[in-house]
């Protein structure tokens, strides 16, 4: 397949699972709250592209929620381009995605973290996955997580759960806390055997967050809560801004290419507290 197809049909998945995402969000809130959208360039002279941030802050169930898309090229930096695969002979790189981070109001509701990317190089791949980060232990809904996530993963190869969920435990794991950020998920990079069959596992697996999502919300956010489980949330959430600003790839990918700086961290909590 032709390379400007695959990087279309990848931007187009992309921008139109954003387009369901938000649909689906505004659809929980009532529609009495709305997202506020921020169209993005990158300010490099030599560089392409830009994106479309979108937030919504103060709803009934989503205390902040961000889904950002982003399509992107240029070359990486000399830095940069010995870290990512096929970069080193030649810098110029392609990129898009969709990030999607939710902090809840209830704390009974997980945070919810989503992406999925392709990115050009000399060679292409895939990469991303989901994971949810509760502050109070739930086995039915972790169970029900790992449950749906394999089903996923098996209808396309029944060696993908067991392998992505390792993958995901091991990459949100914080060394200096020597702790897990969550309870996990799935987590994928550098997919690149069978395009066709890549896109469409990365396809199923957009379907599948949007159904997962659905599920935990509509279960758990009229549930009561304390003042002492929501601070309980506020300790959890710093251990989140602590992998992200110190560990996620993508926050340091897109800081280092010139990205959306806002977009790059609406992953951070609207509040967050340390002991």
């Amino acid at each position: 397949m032709d390379k400007e197809i695959k990087k279309k049909l990848a931007r187009n998945w992309f921008k139109l699972l954003q387009n369901t995402i938000c649909n689906d969000i505004e659809k929980l809130e009532k529609n009495k709250i709305k997202f506020r959208s921020k169209i993005w360039n990158r300010d490099k002279i030599k560089d392409k592209g830009g994106g479309e941030f979108r937030i919504l802050k103060g709803g009934k169930i989503f205390e902040k929620v961000g889904v950002n898309f982003s399509e992107v090229c240029g070359k990486f930096t000399n830095e940069m381009k010995k870290k990512i695969p096929g970069a080193n002979k030649n810098p110029n790189f392609w990129a898009s995605g969709i990030s999607v981070v939710m902090h809840m109001n209830n704390p009974h509701v997980p945070a919810i973290h989503f992406n999925t990317r392709y990115i050009y190089t000399t060679h292409d791949w895939f990469g991303g996955g989901m994971d949810i980060t509760p502050c109070i232990k739930d086995d039915k809904e972790k169970a029900f997580l790992h449950k749906e996530l394999k089903k996923m993963c098996d209808r396309h190869d029944k060696n993908y759960f067991k392998k992505y969920k390792k993958w995901c435990d091991e990459y949100f794991y914080l060394p200096h806390r020597r702790e897990t950020r969550g309870i996990g998920g799935i987590f994928f990079d550098n997919k690149k055997n069978n395009w066709k069959k890549d896109f469409k596992f990365v396809c199923d697996l957009g379907v599948t967050f949007q159904m997962i999502l659905n599920s935990i919300i509509n279960k758990k956010y009229k549930k009561k809560w304390t003042a002492k489980e929501k601070e309980l949330q506020y300790i959890k959430r710093g251990r989140y801004a602590e992998f992200n600003l110190l560990y996620d790839r993508g926050t340091k990918f897109g800081l280092q290419t010139g990205g959306n700086v806002e977009g790059i961290l609406m992953s951070l909590p609207p509040i967050a507290k340390w002991n």
